[in-house]
């Protein structure tokens, strides 16, 4: 009987274990209520770059994992939500290192009016931005929207408020405008805000701005201006969505400056120094897609971005054909053919195939 007691004892240890991996059950003394959320996408690229002037091929494959994220969200009574997420993908930033994603407190007393967030987490700026990388119709992001929204994720605070009910939600915050994880770099704080509203069932329309200031290469010098603007539309009958935006950017430098470049997840990867001077850069994109009864969903995309509308050289079209296999309600597979057109024609197109499992 003791052996019985034992086993049974060990066997409600082991399920109770296991079921606060899951995040499913309530957490510690303070009643709060805990949850763990992620998802992985390994991912296979084959680059079409052509051939040398000898005839050798250029092209290039590679299987790679472009994110594997883990995160926690809780509740503590009372009107205290919390998340943070860490990305294990050392693919995602230059330093190949594990990383902090987001981290943030919540005050939702007033949640549909104005919910209150402070911590890292992403800028509210651009439709495309705020769509999570487990909900894109594409592998990739828009060009336009990895270089005009940047930082992706930053440190500041926010207020935001509205419900599909009322026909509106809007964002507006102070954010540091240095990046995820790093130290406010002036004592200058960019002041960003979206707002969108749906006028008729399907329908949304909204906009996003952002200004704010970035440092000079001589600290002694002013800090330079920086203006985002930015317009989106999304439509939605039956099984069709179709979504776009426009993005405008002017970078007003009163010294030689060094601008960043943002890419994986809006992680700096480099610096282009410009000159003094007003600086004008735009670009949009427009998607399409269907899901069909056979959970396959084809998708079409044209973005373009152009880094200067002063050159005649830097300009480049993106044409994305995808289809999206939905496997079951949580894993995903994406096919896309990406074909690059640049103001001076090179040959640089990619196939990408990514699988998605969430938990």
């Amino acid at each position: 009987m003791k052996k019985i007691k034992y086993l049974f004892a060990a066997a409600l240890a082991m399920f109770s274990m296991n079921a606060y991996s899951q995040g499913c059950m309530e957490g510690g003394s303070s009643g709060d209520l805990i949850g763990v959320t992620g998802f992985i996408q390994p991912q296979f690229n084959y680059y079409i770059n052509g051939k040398d002037a000898n005839g050798q091929s250029l092209n290039k494959n590679e299987f790679t994992f472009n994110r594997a994220r883990l995160g926690v969200v809780g509740s503590i009574p009372y009107d205290i939500d919390y998340y943070f997420a860490v990305e294990y993908s050392g693919f995602s930033n230059s330093e190949n290192k594990v990383h902090l994603l987001d981290g943030y407190v919540s005050y939702t007393r007033f949640a549909k009016w104005a919910k209150i967030t402070v911590g890292q987490f992403k800028s509210p700026f651009s439709l495309e931005q705020n769509t999570a990388c487990s909900g894109l119709y594409t592998v990739n992001r828009s060009e336009v929207v990895s270089q005009l929204a940047g930082p992706q994720r930053d440190l500041g605070l926010v207020i935001s408020g509205g419900h599909d009910s009322l026909k509106f939600s809007y964002s507006v915050g102070l954010m540091n405008g240095s990046g995820m994880n790093n130290h406010d770099d002036n004592n200058n704080k960019n002041i960003v805000g979206r707002i969108v509203a749906g006028p008729f069932k399907g329908l949304k329309i909204g906009g996003s701005f952002k200004a704010g200031g970035i440092n000079p290469t001589d600290p002694a010098e002013k800090l330079n201006n920086i203006y985002r603007f930015a317009a989106e539309a999304q439509f939605s009958w039956k099984s069709l969505l179709i979504q776009g935006e426009y993005i405008y950017g002017q970078d007003k430098l009163f010294s030689a400056s060094r601008i960043p470049i943002y890419g994986g997840c809006g992680g700096i990867i480099g610096y282009e120094t410009k000159q003094p001077g007003t600086y004008h850069k735009d670009g949009a994109w427009i998607i399409a897609s269907y899901k069909t009864k056979f959970n396959i969903e084809p998708v079409l995309k044209f973005d373009t971005w152009n880094s200067d509308k002063d050159s005649r050289f830097s300009r480049v079209n993106t044409y994305t054909i995808g289809v999206n296999y939905y496997i079951n309600d949580y894993t995903r597979l994406q096919i896309n053919y990406a074909n690059l057109k640049e103001s001076r024609e090179i040959l640089n197109d990619m196939v990408m195939v990514q699988i998605q499992a969430k938990f």
